[in-house]
């Protein structure tokens, strides 16, 4: 699976490309599938790379979509592409709010 020395061909769009995979981001396939052609091929890279699943849902209505994507354009199974890390969104608290708080 991490074999960048693999060729998986050139990016050729689709007539689906412009459907939105990412709501919360509003990426498209074409957007995902051409990151996989530029290099990135994993979970965490896409994530980085594009936003998808960084939005308000946090990757809960597009992930499966997007491994699938993935999966597709390196010709693999989507059970061997790893899931990408989840974190808890994080929110600026004011230092007053903290400092109000008793021990």
């Amino acid at each position: 699976m991490n074999d960048r020395l693999r060729n998986i061909g050139e990016y050729v769009s689709a007539p689906d490309d412009d459907m939105i995979i990412c709501r919360c981001e509003e990426i498209t396939k074409g957007e995902i599938r051409r990151a996989v052609h530029e290099g990135m091929w994993t979970m965490q890279e896409i994530r980085r790379y594009l936003r998808c699943g960084m939005g308000l849902c946090q990757g809960q209505t597009c992930s499966r979509l997007v491994k699938g994507i993935v999966a597709a354009e390196l010709k693999v199974n989507p059970s061997v592409i790893k899931p990408a890390t989840s974190r808890g969104p994080i929110r600026p608290t004011e230092m007053s709010i903290l400092a109000m708080e008793e021990l």
